[in-house]
């Protein structure tokens, strides 16, 4: 069956942005903290054993402020916890660096040329989508955004693929979608019924049985 549609992952599909300790740290320094990005990424490992991600979608942007809590007290911070928590949620993206994946701008022009139905469908938060996508200059450039709290779901749940191509009026069969997560991404529109494609940029992903590309230039072909 024709595709109709073609739905991306956000986050190291399209677009790229500083690791998790080097954001912390810039933003930490602006209040003369100083944390190496070692001490923050063993104190982000920590903080993952103490919350659950299936809660973003419920919490929103508290979930973020819990979870920068349990990092600051990790790295040994006592003073003004629940105030840098907050900061570092509400600045995360103005020190994150984020910028398109080069395939990913060629990709995208192309596919809206061709008069395709373009999506997004990301386990962000719909704040997340709207702080990243003027920063890459794709504001209004998806037919459909589907975030986690936006479903209250996150991918692989199908609620979010489905969700998408309700809005988009066309069938899982119809639609092709690209992520860099074996489970999440891949596994999961495939499930949902979806045609599916892995972007492994440096082949990392050595199972067989996974239909991937290295490039989204290579997506094409299979429009």
């Amino acid at each position: 069956m024709k595709i109709k549609a073609v739905l991306f992952d956000l986050g190291g599909t399209l677009v790229k942005t500083s690791s998790i300790p080097e954001v912390m740290k810039k933003i930490l320094e602006t209040y003369d903290i100083e944390r190496s990005t070692e001490e923050i990424e063993q104190a982000r490992k920590a903080a993952d054993e103490h919350v659950d991600i299936e809660e973003l979608p419920v919490l929103g942007d508290e979930f973020w402020v819990r979870w920068n809590t349990q990092i600051l007290e990790h790295i040994g911070i006592l003073k003004n916890v629940p105030f840098l928590a907050e900061k570092i949620t509400k600045l995360w993206w103005h020190h994150a660096n984020v910028e398109l994946y080069p395939d990913a701008e060629k990709t995208l022009k192309s596919l809206k040329q061709s008069g395709l139905k373009v999506g997004l469908i990301t386990n962000g938060l719909e704040s997340d989508v709207r702080e990243i996508l003027p920063k890459v200059g794709l504001t209004e450039f998806f037919d459909v955004e589907v975030a986690s709290n936006t479903v209250g779901k996150m991918k692989p749940n199908r609620e979010m693929f489905l969700h998408a191509l309700k809005k988009l009026e066309v069938l899982p069969q119809e639609a092709l979608f690209i992520g860099d997560m074996l489970e999440q991404d891949y596994k999961g529109a495939k499930k949902s019924g979806l045609k599916a494609l892995l972007i492994d940029r440096r082949g990392n992903i050595k199972d067989e049985d996974v239909e991937k590309i290295e490039s989204l230039t290579n997506l094409l072909k299979y429009i």
